[in-house]
């Protein structure tokens, strides 16, 4: 199974007027292709500084990390960034659309500014991706005019438009109610069967419940991980969930 994703001895210290915080310390993570890895933590724990560092939206302070083999101390600004637009796809808590577009041409920037496939193959790929989250209907509608369920999995389609190898996702759920925290979810699951892979952050056990392993994190260090294992069908979500909560009582959370 290729690696997606390679780290070892990942450290990550900010230094703010002379002190310094030490919120990443000596992490090894593999995230292997097609695999669903969610991470989790009390706040504080440096579980999204984990997601943007392994990522490469913020720069390791000491470790390796890889992508598809290439190390990122190799790599400049501009070479990490064409990684990220093309290789990878983001999801956040806070769903950072552009104002000033519909929804539509918010899935097609990326499309566009990857220079992949010409644009009208570009249209093409992001309507059968909006035919395909059931939001066709709001391609012309202002951010501003849809549901947070309905936003979310805009940025879905958004991230998924380069057709990246990992989707990296920071509390995709987060700003969400159950019902449409619930179909993102069964979204990203059928994303990771066609064989995407996925680190994700999360509060949420139930969420976390939809992935493959989950790991604990406090104070920047790795205690611990579970596997899931696949999940079946969403019959399984409750189950999975409440190992879930056990498990993480038993870390101490």
């Amino acid at each position: 199974m290729e690696k997606v994703i390679d780290v070892k001895g990942l450290c990550k210290t900010y230094v703010i007027k002379k002190n310094s915080n030490n919120v990443l310390r000596n992490i090894d993570f593999v995230l292997n292709e097609g695999e669903f890895v969610t991470i989790m933590g009390p706040s504080g724990s440096g579980k999204s500084t984990m997601l943007y560092t392994v990522s490469g939206m913020d720069r390791a302070t000491a470790g390796d990390i890889s992508f598809l083999g290439k190390n990122y101390a190799d790599m400049n600004d501009r070479e990490m960034a064409k990684i990220r637009l093309v290789s990878m796809g983001f999801i956040f808590q806070q769903m950072y659309m552009m104002r000033k577009l519909c929804i539509l041409d918010n899935i097609l920037l990326p499309g566009y500014h990857a220079g992949l496939a010409d644009r009208k193959k570009v249209r093409e790929e992001a309507e059968m991706l909006m035919r395909r989250l059931n939001i066709m209907e709001i391609a012309d509608n202002e951010i501003n005019e849809v549901s947070g369920g309905q936003l979310q999995r805009a940025c879905l389609c958004r991230a998924l438009i380069n057709h990246p190898k990992v989707i990296f996702a920071d509390e995709p759920t987060g700003a969400l109610n159950s019902k449409a925290a619930g179909e993102v979810v069964n979204e990203l699951v059928k994303v990771n069967r066609d064989g995407t892979a996925i680190m994700m952050v999360t509060h949420s056990a139930r969420v976390a419940a939809a992935s493959d392993r989950v790991i604990y994190l406090i104070d920047g260090h790795m205690e611990g991980s579970i596997e899931l294992g696949k999940l079946r069908d969403e019959a399984d979500i409750t189950g999975r969930e409440r190992q879930i909560n056990k498990w993480l009582m038993e870390q101490g959370f």
